[in-house]
């Protein structure tokens, strides 16, 4: 048996979530244009999406969660959802079109859970990415590389076994500048996925 490719895998990815979509959309008897509108998105991009031709980006993503009234958490399967406890063996990572990083979930998808714990992996050489704020606070450990922090314009370099802890009303946002792949604990609220 020849084992999975990269892109075999993120089309397999792409087709079950489009599946997801469709499934959801048309459960609640919803159309593609009425959809795609209220998403902030072309009815053809929606179409391909639902198809597994096209893969969202985030803001994409959460758009359709919004207009089917669903967090993106929603679309994002991890094995771990209804346990407390995250194999490492289990973590499966997963990526948005907008994103050259990879994510896998640490914590589990339960009611009333703020907290949310991402393992990401960063490839080298990225260009700054958009500053950004909003409600709660974010956590960051550096496991492998290194990770340019913009905190309110001043850069902090991290490496393996640094941290930062910050609140997420600040301007901010980080790379991975290295020429080596960074390895990184994200931990926040609220969740994001």
């Amino acid at each position: 048996m020849v084992p999975p490719t990269e892109n075999s895998r993120s089309a397999d990815a792409a087709a079950a979530l489009g599946s997801k979509i469709r499934a959801l959309r048309q459960r609640l008897k919803r159309t593609l244009d009425d959809t795609a509108t209220a998403a902030g998105i072309s009815k053809p991009f929606l179409s391909q999406v639902e198809r597994g031709l096209a893969s969202p980006s985030l803001t994409s993503l959460a758009g359709i969660a919004h207009a089917l009234g669903v967090t993106v958490q929603y679309f994002v399967d991890t094995p771990s959802e209804e346990r407390s406890v995250c194999r490492g063996e289990q973590l499966r990572f997963f990526g948005f079109a907008d994103s050259a990083n990879l994510f896998a979930r640490l914590t589990n998808v339960s009611e009333g859970r703020q907290l949310e714990a991402i393992l990401v992996r960063m490839p080298p050489g990225q260009k700054r990415s958009e500053v950004t704020t909003h409600a709660g606070e974010e956590f960051l450990y550096v496991i492998e590389g290194e990770v340019s922090l913009t905190l309110e314009g001043k850069t902090f370099v991290l490496q393996a076994g640094d941290s930062s802890h910050y609140q997420s009303t600040v301007p901010h946002s980080w790379v991975n500048t290295a020429k080596i792949e960074s390895v990184v604990v994200w931990v926040g609220t609220p969740r994001l996925f």
